[in-house]
């Protein structure tokens, strides 16, 4: 199956009341546990690349890997560029053969972030790719994005409303309590369902996307620890919270870090366990395999996209 934008996935989504998981995709062990996992649950899947993980690993590679994946599954599989901080960035990605792009202007001020994002979308839409925007900040850091708790904010449901109508993007990336990385909250885990509704209200048709969105499995914390890590106090979004959300008309729930700890947890198993290990198939297939069971468990269990395909 080839490629696909998020078009029909959303508006199945939107319609059914779940949401779809966008996981973020370094290499290819990444790849084919997410993949492997999707199709296993027979659900629609975005693999997404910030700008740092397409520095990493060179974006003709992620694109033949994602193809390559396509060979082997028959499952809506879009491939997103996230987080893409200008418009080159978009630009190479759609030339490139990705199917959706974000362009996240949310440092700019409204007026600068509609230009930016307008930009964007009139170039994607030019060659059929579809475009993710966002408005409000998130605090926290993943790869280049770092934005301090002071300067985050709420994004403003009547605001959203204009931005839409006057960009034209295919969906709306909003701030409602969620950080990036692995810190996300010091008490109690709390998102604003408030003005989700409010947005959901203000733009019934409009595809909503939900960043910092990682629950940081405490299991896979605990592991990374007791191998030898040193994360202590990392906290993230409940399950319970993020499937409130699908519910809620949530389409796209973004999962990096959780991606990062089961990695991380299952090669440093391995290097405890084994320390005359040194062939990588040793330890990345564990790695590969944690990554299968932590995205399936997010498809079937946190976001309800099981049988959606």
């Amino acid at each position: 199956m080839p490629l696909v934008t998020t078009k029909e996935m959303f508006e199945k989504s939107m319609k059914e009341h779940f949401a779809i998981g966008a996981f973020n995709v370094n290499n290819m062990e990444i790849i084919q546990g997410i993949v492997d996992a999707a199709a296993q649950q027979n659900s629609p899947v975005i693999l997404q690349a910030s700008s740092s993980a397409i520095k990493y690993a060179r974006i003709g590679y992620l694109r033949k890997m994602v193809e390559a994946a396509l060979e082997e599954h028959d499952i809506p599989v879009a491939l997103h560029l996230d987080h893409g901080p200008d418009f080159e960035t978009c630009k190479m990605c759609i030339d490139n053969g990705f199917t959706s792009v974000m362009i996240d202007g949310s440092k700019y001020d409204f007026e600068e972030n509609i230009a930016l994002t307008k930009k964007v979308v009139d170039y994607a839409h030019s060659k059929g790719v579809v475009v993710e925007a966002e408005l409000g900040k998130l605090a926290g850091i993943e790869d280049d994005v770092n934005v301090d708790a002071a300067d985050a904010m709420y994004t403003d449901p009547e605001q959203a409303r204009e931005f839409v109508e006057r960009t034209g993007c295919d969906s709306l990336a909003i701030a409602i309590g969620t950080s990036h990385g692995a810190y996300k909250f010091k008490g109690e885990a709390k998102l604003r369902f408030d003005i989700l509704a409010q947005v959901k209200e203000k733009l019934p048709n409009t595809p909503i996307v939900l960043h910092g969105a990682s629950t940081v499995i405490p299991e896979l914390v605990e592991m990374c620890n007791q191998y030898g890590g040193d994360i202590p106090g990392a906290k993230g979004v409940p399950d319970e919270i993020l499937h409130e959300a699908s519910l809620k008309g949530v389409s796209k729930i973004n999962v990096d870090t959780d991606l990062r700890l089961a990695m991380t947890a299952a090669i440093r198993k391995v290097f405890a366990e084994e320390p005359s290990k040194f062939d990588p198939r040793a330890y990345m297939t564990p790695a590969r395999e944690q990554i299968k069971e932590t995205v399936s468990h997010k498809i079937k269990d946190v976001f309800g996209s099981t049988n959606k395909a």
